[in-house]
């Protein structure tokens, strides 16, 4: 596809599309981190044999893109009249499934077996809902192929997991989201450097729509995207800031690691679960015994699900490295 094919697409101008729809892969060959799922799809294409499929994996991933891809190589120019794209959280009620998806596997088509369905989020279905698209995916399987996304297939009830192909999308490798960083930056002539390209890779954990924003939101702070501009726009904390404050908690210096928590929370502007997730990623490379790792890991999970359940993030925080300077003191 061309570039100007894909800013026509895109409805922007020149210089001025959103990245992630511009370098959105077309088809199935060009989604990058995937092959062996890739290689199952394009062989039930192949073979004009495809299932039900059901996507399950976390953001930014490739779940939407490869729904997409599948409707292009199959309709080619037609794929839009034949292709119905829902967003489950947005319209999540069993009126949706019993009305939009209804009249449109009803609608009569031609040239093609079957049209397809692809329902995105579909995890915040009610049960109520998902019950009535089970329905509908048994009253119209002779014509209709339903395609399923979410983050987490255990909220999709049995009935439906059994009747779909289920396709689990692991987060990106480090490797694919880095080739993928470098191409764009290429492509538009965007000056990237080493760290600069490890700070986007680092903050963007396996996600690479996540990934590819930050890119574009790092370029217009300057001529040269290096690890500075990045973490800046990310509001990210360098690996080495975590690891410096758990250190600082282990060896009971507590106002140390205290300041720096402070500091991520005031002035980089992270959030609390944010800062859970970094020092989640962080347990197995500051050095600890398995022993202190474990202990660590368990802090983790306590502050991590009081967060979630509503209790004041910088407070238990400050309790988590607390809480190993305690124990750091209670081993000496």
């Amino acid at each position: 596809m061309s570039e100007a094919d894909a800013d026509a697409e895109a409805g922007g101008t020149p210089g001025r599309e959103v990245w992630i729809e511009k370098y959105r892969p077309q088809r199935l060959a060009d989604v990058a981190g995937h092959e062996d799922t890739v290689s199952r799809l394009e062989s039930y294409i192949e073979r004009n044999d495809l299932p039900h499929l059901l996507f399950a994996g976390p953001a930014g991933v490739g779940k939407t893109t490869c729904a997409v891809a599948i409707a292009r190589e199959i309709y080619g120019d037609d794929w839009r009249t034949n292709f119905l794209e829902l967003n489950a959280s947005d319209e999540r009620g069993i009126d949706v499934v019993r009305d939009r998806i209804k009249n449109f596997a009803r609608s009569s088509f031609g040239g093609y077996d079957y049209r397809v369905i692809f329902l995105d989020e579909a995890d915040s279905l009610t049960d109520d809902a998902q019950s009535a698209l089970r329905r509908t995916m048994e009253q119209f399987s002779d014509n209709t192929r339903f395609v399923l996304s979410c983050n987490y297939s255990s909220k999709i009830i049995d009935p439906i997991q059994s009747r779909c192909a289920v396709f689990r999308f692991s987060p990106l490798a480090d490797e694919a989201v880095e080739t993928q960083v470098r191409e764009i930056a290429a492509a538009e002539g965007i000056e990237v450097t080493d760290d600069g390209v490890d700070a986007l890779v680092y903050a963007a954990d396996g996600d690479m729509r996540r990934a590819i924003n930050s890119l574009q939101a790092a370029a217009t702070t300057g001529e040269t995207v290096d690890e500075d501009a990045v973490y800046t726009i990310t509001a990210t904390a360098r690996p080495e800031e975590i690891r410096t404050m758990v250190d600082d908690a282990l060896d009971g210096d507590f106002s140390k690691a205290r300041a720096t928590l402070d500091a991520l929370l005031t002035e980089t502007g992270m959030a609390g679960g944010d800062v859970i997730d970094q020092i989640h990623r962080s347990v197995w490379e500051v050095g600890l015994s398995d022993r202190e790792a474990v202990r660590l890991m368990e802090r983790i999970g306590e502050a991590d699900y009081r967060i979630s359940e509503g209790a004041n993030e910088q407070v238990q925080l400050e309790a988590l490295l607390a809480s190993l300077a305690l124990d750091s003191s209670a081993a000496e």
